[in-house]
């Protein structure tokens, strides 16, 4: 519709200039027919934009345009002369887009069209039927062989058209299926790839050689804690300093190299390669990372057990070794004490003799329940009858003092399901070591609460010395201890009475302020 206005406006300026030019009358006359057609192409051109709407199919839109179309030129054809006019060749433009827009039927049908419209009009022509019209005059002197092979060249000229533009709309249909496949394959490769790259849990980060982040996956933003956007095209050295620190090290590279992220407290092992385009040129860097702590923890733990396997090994011979010179040394001892009549000097020996019997007869009890746990019988059992039980006897105890003041706050449902005489073993070693935390007196504070429905929790205070931030992570560790006298495994007894109970146990401290041991034990099997 456009070009057919473009057109018809080109011919009316070629009709105004000749015009003007003319100096006869009788000439500038003779361009009425021309401004009649034009008149008529641009009312058509009009009419094009609301034949869509009354004709809602496109196919007999089209096929309505081209015919009209070709009927114009024809008319065109007539009115400057018929066999002498030059705008013949406006008929292949009709044959072109139709078989643009119809393929290549359409494209034949127009070209046949045009065929019947020249040839019938120079046959009308040359019997005398019909007498063109011509601005510049008419003088018809063309005899049958001239007229026939003007009609056959345009024929086979129409037709020619039609079939190579018909074979190139069929290639270019071809080629655009072809492409539109690839594009599809494409899609879906690319679809494919991102939802690998962002499905993994493992970080993925590209930078560029300027050190420019150029992309940032989801893992890598569950990891970091980072949003994409906020990142992308921003200098690493901003965002992730101990990424950088990598990149700089680049004749250092490792596989893998691990480090702690201060802020977050995660390990993360972070591996580098290089990104580079299709010519193996290198364009940037590829950090693949993830988050090591679960992993690292596991290692700890791995590295606890075989430390309890290897004391485990050692417990069956520690004790026979120990245990029966113990107790051939220990009865002896006490009938000697009883017979004897020792003055008040020998009588204080004799004493300390026993305590440090005793004392080794529980190192070696301790010993044996945390090398060699049994499988022991549980039940429903009641934690308060347990903390008041193991506060009546602690109170006997040579650690106790009167200047400790007990504050007790217990929940209504103090029930669990565990083995008892675990359970007082673990309260008891928690309870003693919050006593011995207040050598000079303080504030005893015993507290238990429902967690979730699924756990009781009991917390255990004091705001004696408190424990030192390098040394919390090593409390539950075997035979560690900060005590002069402490064997180290008074809190390791506890951790595996906990573990073995599916519970869950945590320590908070601060040097000077106290300590708080919170014990978290299934309230049913």
């Amino acid at each position: 519709m456009f070009f057919r206005v473009v057109i018809a406006t080109f011919l009316l300026g070629i009709a105004i200039f000749i015009r003007i030019k003319a100096a006869e009358t009788s000439l500038q006359t003779a361009f009425a027919p021309i401004y009649f057609i034009i008149a008529l192409i641009y009312l058509f051109s009009f009419a094009c934009l609301f034949i869509p709407k009354i004709i809602k199919n496109i196919r007999t839109n089209i096929y309505l345009q081209s015919f009209s179309d070709l009927l114009l030129i024809t008319g065109l054809v007539y009115v400057t002369g018929g066999i002498e006019s030059i705008y013949s060749v406006f008929y292949p433009l009709v044959i072109i887009y139709s078989a643009l827009f119809l393929a290549g039927r359409g494209g034949l049908i127009s070209a046949s069209v045009s065929s019947i419209s020249y040839g019938l009009l120079l046959d009308l022509e040359y019997y005398g039927i019909i007498q063109p019209t011509s601005p510049l005059g008419y003088d018809y002197n063309f005899d049958a062989g001239y007229v026939f092979s003007r009609i056959f060249i345009h024929i086979i000229a129409f037709y020619i058209i039609a079939l190579l533009t018909s074979f190139a709309v069929k290639q270019e249909k071809t080629a655009r299926d072809l492409l539109a496949e690839k594009e599809s394959d494409f899609d879906q490769l690319d679809l494919l790839h991102r939802s690998i790259i962002e499905s993994v849990d493992t970080g993925i980060l590209t930078v560029d050689l300027n050190g420019n982040i150029k992309s940032f996956n989801a893992g890598a933003e569950k990891i970091t804690g980072f949003l994409r956007f906020k990142i992308i095209d921003k200098k690493i050295d901003d965002v992730f300093p101990f990424f950088s620190r990598i990149l700089n090290e680049e004749s250092q590279w490792k596989p893998e190299s691990r480090f702690q992220v201060a802020d977050s407290g995660k390990i993360l092992g972070c591996s580098v390669s290089p990104l580079v385009d299709g010519n193996r040129k290198k364009i940037g860097n590829i950090l693949i990372f993830q988050d090591l702590t679960v992993i690292k923890e596991m290692e700890r733990q791995i590295e606890k057990n075989k430390q309890l396997a290897f004391i485990g090994e050692m417990a069956a011979s520690l004790a026979h070794e120990i245990r029966n010179p113990l107790a051939s040394i220990s009865g002896p001892i006490q009938m000697l004490s009883e017979d004897l009549r020792l003055d008040e000097t020998d009588r204080r020996l004799m004493q300390i003799v026993l305590r440090g019997k005793d004392r080794l007869e529980g190192f070696v009890k301790d010993f044996l329940l945390l090398a060699r746990p049994k499988q022991s019988e549980r039940k429903d059992i009641d934690v308060k009858a347990i903390i008041d039980d193991v506060l009546e006897s602690l109170r006997f105890n040579p650690e106790w003092h009167e200047h400790i003041e007990i504050s007790m706050d217990l929940c209504d449902q103090t029930g669990i399901y565990g083995n008892k005489a675990e359970i007082r073993q673990a309260i008891w070693n928690l309870i003693l070591n919050a006593v011995q935390a207040m050598p000079e007196g303080g504030i005893l504070k015993i507290e238990t609460s429902p967690d979730e429905k699924k756990y009781l929790e009991i917390r255990i205070s004091d705001n004696g010395c408190g424990i030192k931030e390098k040394d919390q992570d090593r409390v539950f560790e075997p035979f560690y201890t900060t005590k002069e006298n402490g064997t180290g495994l008074g809190m390791a007894i506890v951790n595996r009475i906990v573990e073995s109970h599916m519970g869950k146990i945590r320590i908070k401290s601060k040097p000077g302020k106290g300590t708080d041991c919170i014990v978290l034990l299934p309230i049913k099997e």
